[in-house]
C-alpha cells in the first residue's frame, strides 16, 4: 500500500488541492454563497473570464438580446443561431499599435477573442432576426419559433 507523504500540520498536497477546489467553487462557482449576487463578482467574474455582459428579455413574439461590447468595432462580431434555443457571440477587440511597452501605469484593458454562448427562454428562428450595433451595445431581436419542440404523440 502506498504511503501518502505528510507535511506540516498532518496535510498532503491532496488536501491542500482538494480544499482550494472546495474554495473556488465556493467564491466563483454557481450559486456562490460566500459572495452575494450582484457583487463584485457578478461584475467583475465575466471582465476576468473574456466575456461580456448581456441582456435577455422575453417579449410577445419576439427574444430580445442586448450585450454590452465596449471598444469591438461592428465587423469584429459574429452571431450566429447555434440552435432553436441558444445564441452565441462572438467579437475580437485588437489591441492598439504600439511601439514601445514602457510608460503604463496601470493595464487592465483586455485583448482578444471573447465569445458567449446565451441560453434563449423560447425557440426562436432566423427569419425575421434584426442586430443593431450602436455606441458599444448590441441588440439583437429573435422571432419566436411557432412550432412547438417536443410536441406530444397521441396513443392510438
Amino acid at each position: 500500500m502506498a504511503m501518502r507523504r505528510r507535511y506540516p500540520f498532518g496535510w498532503t498536497i491532496r488536501d491542500f488541492e482538494e480544499m482550494m477546489n472546495e474554495m473556488e467553487s465556493r467564491l466563483w462557482g454557481p450559486g456562490s454563497r460566500m459572495l452575494p449576487a450582484g457583487g463584485f463578482t457578478d461584475r467583475m467574474l465575466p471582465a476576468i473570464k473574456g466575456e461580456f455582459r448581456v441582456d435577455v428579455r422575453d417579449h410577445e413574439d419576439e427574444v430580445l438580446v442586448v450585450a454590452d461590447l465596449p471598444g469591438i468595432e461592428r465587423e469584429d462580431i459574429s452571431l450566429s443561431l447555434v440552435s432553436p434555443d441558444t445564441l452565441e457571440i462572438m467579437s475580437e477587440r485588437k489591441a492598439e499599435k504600439e511601439e514601445k511597452e514602457e510608460g503604463f501605469y496601470v493595464r487592465e484593458r483586455m485583448y482578444g477573442n471573447m465569445s458567449r454562448t446565451v441560453p434563449l427562454p423560447h425557440d426562436v428562428t432566423d427569419k425575421g432576426a434584426t442586430a443593431t450595433f450602436k455606441n458599444g451595445v448590441l441588440e439583437i431581436r429573435l422571432k419566436k419559433s411557432p412550432e412547438e419542440r417536443g410536441k406530444k404523440i397521441k396513443i392510438e
